[in-house]
């Protein structure tokens, strides 16, 4: 198991160089970038004082000297490329950011003026607090809904749960996220929960009690929004999982012996059933914290890593597009490791070395 656990660690390097190396083509390849757009907004300004200056002047007729009106100099445009670091070449600035991450240096973001480590540290709370109580609620419910199913498969209430489960399975998430918005929070209906925010303004005011209650009015909505989605795959993934160990011949021999079938599910077959279910937790904790979560925060204007991202994908951010990919992915990659690891805890005849 050493050596399994060394190999795999070993092999998280080129993993994530691969991966930065081709978001760093696509995003470097993708028109407007942050120079582009810093041009574009001292043109713009020059323009608007050129024309404020000669209204100003009425029938006087002056003519502007604003260097926007005869387009920007030649030692302007170096400077702004020196400014993001655009006037180094491709090649130079991946070898210099990954040298910056060797040394866990994220860099600092372009425009908010903070590096991009403590954007990450600032913003992760909320995300986390999103993406913990997605994954908890998803499993808490999935996981015994999915072993119901399979003791009663083919039964009313197995049919009717899987209409309910399709139909929550269909439905987009920011769709639902827009429904939720429009049906109980201010819009056409009911105004019973709040528009946007994690907490309120007057948070800090509020008793201990009062803390509690406000964090889950403000969670109340997006939660359910990342969540009913995310039932049927798991169900259906815990429902057929013991549906196949319960048709094996150790299962009809268990039962032969006597034994009740409450003996079986727990003494025999769970512990079977459930190394599928925790091969995924690390895709699923992933796909809530990072991708699942990015619609639901920007709907929901929460402060976490999803809008952080959408924002600086919008103003080209490259430190922090890069940044937060780069930690993504490790997280992503650990987690796997701790996931195969859970494997052989659970069943240690699993040998992961193939000896």
């Amino acid at each position: 198991m050493g050596r399994y656990i060394l190999k795999r660690l070993l092999l998280i390097l080129p993993t994530l160089f691969l991966i930065l190396l081709a978001n760093f083509v696509i995003v470097q390849a993708a028109p407007g970038g942050p120079v582009e757009q810093q041009l574009a907004l001292i043109e713009q300004s020059a323009k608007d004082n050129a024309l404020s200056g000669n209204i100003g002047a009425g029938s006087a007729g002056n003519n502007s000297t604003y260097q926007g009106t005869r387009g920007l100099s030649e030692e302007m445009v170096a400077a702004i490329n020196a400014q993001y670091g655009f006037d180094k070449s491709a090649p130079e600035r991946f070898w210099l950011m990954l040298n910056n991450y060797a040394q866990l240096d994220l860099g600092e973001s372009f425009f908010k003026g903070q590096s991009v480590t403590d954007l990450i540290v600032e913003k992760l709370p909320v995300s986390i607090s999103l993406g913990l109580w997605s994954t908890l609620l998803i499993y808490m419910i999935a996981i015994p809904l999915g072993v119901y199913k399979a003791m009663h498969h083919g039964s009313g209430i197995d049919k009717f749960t899987a209409m309910l489960l399709a139909i929550g399975h269909a439905i987009p998430v920011f769709v639902f996220a827009v429904i939720l918005l429009v049906f109980f929070a201010g819009g056409s209906y009911w105004n019973i929960f709040p528009l946007q925010g994690l907490t309120s303004e007057n948070f800090d005011q509020l008793s201990a009690l009062g803390k509690v209650k406000d964090y889950f009015w403000h969670l109340a909505l997006p939660l359910l929004a990342s969540t009913v989605g995310g039932f049927a795959g798991l169900t259906y993934l815990t429902k057929f999982s013991f549906l196949e160990e319960l048709g094996k011949q150790y299962v009809l021999t268990a039962r032969a012996k006597g034994l009740g079938e409450r003996q079986v599910l727990y003494g025999h077959v769970f512990r079977n059933a459930m190394l599928i279910i925790i091969a995924g937790i690390p895709a699923a904790i992933v796909g809530i914290f990072f991708a699942g979560n990015f619609l639901i925060e920007i709907i929901f204007k929460l402060d976490g890593l999803g809008l952080l991202g959408f924002e600086a994908i919008q103003q080209r951010d490259y430190p922090v597009i890069f940044g937060t990919l780069f930690i993504f992915t490790l997280v992503g990659l650990l987690l796997q490791l701790i996931s195969d690891l859970s494997y052989h805890l659970i069943d240690p005849r699993i040998d992961f070395e193939g000896r």
